[in-house]
C-alpha cells in the first residue's frame, strides 16, 4: 500500500509532524511519500490514498488547486469538502445551521465597510490561510479599515469583516483536532493579530502553540460544527481529519475557522496522535 502526502513545493512541510506520520504509517506497513500537488506528470491513481496535508500555497491559485483535487481519484479530504472549505463563506452556512460562530459580514468591490458593534474590528480575505492579509483596526480608525478592505477586493476578491474578540489575548484560541470524526487532541494558539505580518515564515504568520485540554463547551461546539458540515456537504461518514478553531466570548466558545483542507494537526503535541492518524489512513485505504 502507498500513500501520497500532498504538499507544496519549497517551504510547505512541517518536518516534525511529517516524520511522526511517516514512522506511524511505516509501522502499519504503509509506504508514504511527499508529493507537491502541482508536480508535473504525477500519476495520482497509482496511490491507495492521497492525503492533503501542507498545500499551503493554494490561496493564490485556488481554481487550479480545486481542479487538481477534482481529478485525484482517492483524495482525503474529498474535493467537494475542499471546494466548500477553502472560502470562508462557509461560516455563514455554519451560522445558518445554528453553530455559534464569529459574526461575519462578507463584502465585495463597491460595498461599504460594515462596522461591527465592538471596540475593534478585523478585516481579512475570505480566501486565505495562516492569518495572512488579516488586520485589526480600532473602531474609530474606519478610514484605515476601509482602505484595507479596498486593497483586498481590488482584484475582485471578497473580504470579510468581524468583531475582534479581545479575550483571545488573555485566554488564547483553542484548536480541537479530530481524526476520523473523533476528538484526538487540542492546542492553544496565541492571538495571531498581535503578530506582525512581517513576523512569518513564508506562507503564514508565526504561531505560539502549546497543548490544551478543551472544555466541555468547546467540545460541544466542535461537535456541532462537524455535524453541521456533514449535513451541508451530504457526507456519509466522518472526515479523515479536521480542526475546529474556537475563540472565547462571554457567551461561550464560537467558531473562528473550520479547517478541513490543509490544517496543521500539531501531531507532536499529543502522545499517539500520529498513530491515530495513521490508523485512520489505514482504515480509509481498507
Amino acid at each position: 500500500m502507498g500513500v501520497a502526502i500532498a504538499t507544496c513545493a519549497g517551504e510547505g512541510v512541517d518536518t516534525e509532524d511529517q516524520a511522526l506520520l511517516d514512522r506511524a504509517l511505516a509501522d502499519l506497513g504503509i509506504a508514504s511519500e511527499l508529493v507537491a500537488w502541482d508536480a508535473p506528470g504525477v500519476a495520482w491513481d497509482r496511490y491507495d490514498l492521497v492525503v492533503v496535508r501542507s498545500t499551503w500555497d493554494y490561496t493564490e491559485r485556488l481554481g487550479e488547486f480545486l481542479a487538481w483535487a477534482e481529478q485525484v481519484p482517492r483524495l482525503a479530504n474529498p474535493a467537494s469538502v475542499l471546494a466548500w472549505n477553502t472560502n470562508k463563506r462557509y461560516l455563514a452556512d455554519l451560522a445558518a445551521a445554528g453553530v455559534p460562530t464569529v459574526p461575519t459580514a462578507f463584502l465585495a468591490a463597491g460595498d461599504e465597510l460594515v462596522v461591527p458593534d465592538a471596540a475593534h474590528l478585523v478585516v481579512k480575505p475570505s480566501v486565505g490561510a495562516g492569518s495572512m492579509g488579516a488586520e485589526k483596526f480600532a473602531a474609530a480608525d474606519l478610514l484605515a479599515a476601509q482602505a484595507h478592505l479596498y486593497r483586498l477586493v481590488a482584484d475582485g476578491s471578497v473580504a470579510m469583516v468581524q468583531p475582534y474578540l479581545g479575550r483571545v489575548e488573555a485566554e488564547a484560541e483553542t484548536g480541537i483536532v479530530l481524526i476520523d470524526g473523533t476528538p484526538s487532541h487540542a492546542i492553544a494558539k496565541g492571538a495571531m493579530l498581535v503578530v506582525s505580518e512581517l513576523d512569518r515564515s513564508g506562507l503564514f504568520r508565526a504561531e505560539a502553540i502549546e497543548p490544551r485540554v478543551p472544555s466541555d463547551a468547546e467540545l460541544a461546539v466542535a461537535k456541532a460544527a462537524m455535524e453541521a458540515a456533514g449535513q451541508i456537504l451530504g457526507l456519509d461518514g466522518p472526515l479523515l481529519y479536521a480542526r475546529v478553531d474556537l475563540l472565547p466570548t462571554d457567551e461561550g466558545p464560537v467558531v473562528i475557522e473550520l479547517e478541513l483542507t490543509e490544517p496543521s494537526l500539531f501531531l507532536a503535541t499529543a502522545p499517539d496522535a500520529a498513530d491515530r492518524l495513521a490508523g485512520a489512513i489505514a482504515r480509509a485505504i481498507a
